[in-house]
């Protein structure tokens, strides 16, 4: 049995349509472009979906983003059983084991859920699929690396920053922007997947975490997922 959490909402950036929202300053299209040569060039617009399996935090990790239109699905492990997630671009929703306290589980957020299915499908790299806007924020140093950094906002969704190192082009951390302590995920292991790079390790710090989550993938598959498991499960019968 699960405890089912949904949260719908007629975002005004669907309304109007289209990529005609679509607003990208041209620095942040350098930056962007050359991430997308080093990562892939070309061999993305064959990615026709990323289905992530792995390890977070010790635990089954599985993640389905949509690099066509905005989708997002998680399914991890943890102490009381698996927690799904998931993001259709209209309604976010989760689903939790029955013995979770659901008072104590927070709703699900649009913003956050839009921008996170923004991010994991690599929409930044499609500016014509997704209505979204990019900003150039600067050259930036962290541990010992130097960046180039670019907000990302899609409409309707909340911000992040996407911080591609200067050496290799390729995104080496994405920061939830606000806050004494940010949410910031640091990404590393790079290896080719289909033609394209795919990072093999995520590290989140911030964002209220009490110790680092470390997530470690061990196979990644570019292939299409069916559109309906981005939104919320049928009950039986």
């Amino acid at each position: 049995m699960w405890i089912r959490t949904i949260l719908l909402g007629a975002l005004a950036a669907l309304a109007l349509g289209g990529a005609a929202l679509a607003q990208y300053a041209p620095e942040a299209v350098r930056v962007l472009e050359r991430a997308r040569a080093a990562s892939g060039g070309k061999a993305w617009a064959r990615v026709a979906g990323i289905h992530e399996i792995g390890t977070e935090g010790g635990f089954r990790y599985e993640r389905w983003a949509d690099p066509l239109r905005f989708g997002l699905r998680t399914d991890i492990g943890g102490p009381a059983g698996r927690v799904v997630r998931g993001y259709n671009g209209a309604g976010a929703w989760s689903l939790h084991p029955a013995g979770v306290n659901a008072a104590a589980e927070p709703a699900p957020d649009l913003g956050d859920a839009r921008a996170e299915a923004y991010v994991a499908g690599y929409g930044y790299f499609f500016r014509s699929r997704f209505d979204a806007r990019a900003s150039y924020v600067g050259a930036r140093q962290g541990a010992g690396r130097s960046f180039q950094v670019v907000r990302v906002h899609p409409n309707g969704g909340a911000a992040r920053e996407l911080w591609f190192d200067d050496k290799t082009g390729l995104l080496g951390r994405i920061v939830e922007p606000g806050g004494k302590a940010p949410r910031t995920v640091e990404l590393s292991d790079y290896r080719r997947v289909g033609g394209v790079m795919v990072p093999f390790r995520a590290v989140t710090v911030g964002g209220g975490l009490a110790r680092p989550l470390d997530r470690v993938l061990e196979a990644v598959n570019l292939s299409a997922a069916p559109r309906e498991i981005f939104s919320l499960p049928r009950p039986p019968g």
